[in-house]
């Protein structure tokens, strides 16, 4: 399962045999931080060869490609909806649905000089973008077919656009309408490998539903060649009039009676084609020989513009695969070259501080020592707090639960910066409230969420005269949920980063901060079920609030009733 939209977009989930809860709580084997989620939303489990979802109750619903449902069998290419996230549903592996399809299709044939095709009929490569420059005049009995054309053309084209997880994927959704429109038995696509030049590579396989014959698909290397080579679809006839293959050749035995095949053109190359054939029973190859074509010009013009279709939804794929490659490499140099800049100024902080303890060695100063030990030990932490932050936000993760006091987790940390805020002149208090019982959540999570927001509030008011932090924890019965917030009169936030100060390596402190800090306790938060909200207002401070929902009933419950 891979979420393509909301809050989660990117992440993905592996099924397996046993049942998987799907919702915002801590418990899901599948979590989604969507606040429009219930902590139980539904389940996804597996009976036999399918998979179902399963609607608990939840508050808003479950929908499946846009209808609302309990209970639903999932296919590959379903899309759920919960609250505001979208979950692309696959069974589909890249490299099986690649090695299946080279299991079903033979090509067969022999290039020689006298080797010729049986080609019926031919339509040029642009044929599926022909320009109308003048209103056709259709004759009655060719409206219905192309209406039937055009619905075709129209379904296509939407399930080019549709997300998938691979583009085998895709171009096995498109193949299965290719069937179905043109009415033939069987259908493959061939494709070399990333525009390369080297011999084209069966890639899907489908067959006509409800078709019983299992044998390989013979595709004849003539045709394929033909097209290749003058960029033109082909509509051929009858195996047994073609004078490329003899009665003992796979082909003929396999009872061809026609085939298709267009090229698959895009903006600068040739990229593969599409293959369909007609097969009947070896024993009704003689009774069959001399009926009429199945196929038409007008269905060799639809496999054409299909053929365009899927050339434009191959190339969209790729363009696709081209650019996350690119942002990948794009934020890989931009993490190394900000945490370079980073730690190169830790370092030197070190050497500064391994400077003064040198000398302090040499003269016998213990006071230089001391003062260089502070040094030292202050950019060692500064060390510790950039790795954990690096290793939180780089991984997925579970909060460590345990039930723990939240008021005892806070005034640790209050404790720890106290000292911290006396150097810079910051005043510090806390209140913790009366009424928050021991809770369930991540304690040292929570510590490093909570310990990054008062570190940024120390920053900010360094400096500042009359400077004042005041941190405070709540309960709110109503809610059921608990939060800690973080108020100072700083400067605040100025409105137009207001947007940013949760990206990662975005940082209003310059050189002091690494841009990690916040990202990392937003992080955790979610990992909780909740949200960070922040208000601020230039000139006056501002307040952030940490809060999520008291889980603790949650994992008590057994009888999988949602608790939104």
């Amino acid at each position: 399962m891979l979420v393509i939209q909301g809050i989660d977009q990117g992440a993905r989930f592996k099924l397996g045999e046993e049942p998987l809860g799907l919702g915002r709580g801590i418990g899901n084997e599948i979590r989604i931080l969507d606040t429009e989620v219930s902590r139980q939303h539904a389940t996804i489990q597996r009976s036999e060869d399918a998979f179902y979802v399963c609607d608990q109750n939840s508050s808003n619903g479950t929908f499946v490609n846009g209808e609302a449902v309990r209970t639903h069998e999932l296919h590959s290419g379903d899309r759920i909806q919960i609250g505001r996230s979208v979950i692309l549903f696959s069974t589909d592996d890249g490299a099986a649905s690649q090695d299946s399809a080279a299991d079903r299709i033979h090509l067969v044939g022999r290039q020689e000089a006298d080797d010729r095709s049986s080609i019926v009929d031919e339509v040029a490569a642009d044929a599926g973008r022909t320009y109308v420059t003048e209103p056709p005049q259709f004759e009655p009995n060719t409206v219905a077919q192309t209406l039937s054309n055009l619905q075709a053309l129209y379904r296509v084209s939407e399930e080019s656009v549709r997300p998938a997880v691979t583009s085998d994927q895709l171009l096995q959704r498109i193949l299965d309408l290719t069937i179905d429109a043109v009415g033939a038995d069987r259908g493959c696509i061939l494709l070399n490998e990333d525009d390369a030049q080297t011999d084209l590579q069966p890639r899907v396989f489908a067959d006509r539903r409800g078709a019983e014959d299992s044998a390989r698909m013979p595709v004849s290397r003539s045709i394929v060649s033909y097209v290749l080579d003058k960029g033109q679809g082909v509509r051929t006839s009858d195996a047994r009039s073609d004078a490329r293959f003899e009665p003992g050749q796979s082909i003929f035995q396999a009872g061809i009676r026609e085939a298709m095949c267009v090229p698959i053109y895009g903006h600068a190359a040739l990229m593969g084609v599409i293959y369909v054939d007609i097969t009947t029973p070896p024993e009704r190859v003689l009774i069959a020989h001399g009926t009429h074509h199945k196929f038409s010009e007008d269905q060799l013009r639809l496999l054409a513009a299909i053929g365009r279709q899927a050339a434009l939804a191959i190339e969209n794929s790729r363009y696709q695969g081209a650019l996350l490659k690119a942002e990948r490499l794009a934020a890989m140099g931009q993490t190394i070259a900000l945490l370079s800049h980073h730690i190169k100024n830790i370092l030197q902080g070190v050497r500064g501080g391994s400077y003064l303890i040198d000398l302090g060695l040499k003269d016998h100063s213990e006071e230089l020592i001391r003062k260089g030990w502070g040094i030292v030990d202050k950019n060692q932490s500064k060390i510790y707090h950039l790795v954990m932050d690096m290793l939180t936000f780089s991984k997925e993760r579970q909060p460590s639960l345990e039930c723990a006091s939240l008021n005892e987790t806070v005034s640790e940390v209050c404790e720890l910066m106290q000292a911290r805020a006396e150097e810079c002149g910051v005043g510090f208090e806390s209140t913790l409230g009366t009424d928050i019982e021991n809770t369930t959540f991540d304690p040292e999570g929570i510590h490093r969420a909570v310990l990054n927001i008062v570190t940024n509030a120390i920053d900010a008011l360094e400096g500042i005269e009359g400077g004042r932090i005041d941190v405070e924890t709540a309960f709110d019965a109503d809610a059921d949920s608990v939060s800690i917030s973080v108020s100072d009169n700083g400067p605040g936030i100025p409105p137009d980063q207001m947007g940013k100060i949760f990206n990662i390596f975005e940082s209003t402190k310059g050189a002091r901060g690494t841009g990690l800090g916040l990202a990392v306790s937003q992080k955790i938060i979610r990992e909780h079920g909740g949200e960070v909200v922040v208000e601020s207002t230039p000139g006056e401070g501002c307040r952030f609030t940490l809060s999520w929902p008291r889980i603790d009933d949650e994992l008590g419950s057994d009888d999988g009733q949602t608790q939104a």
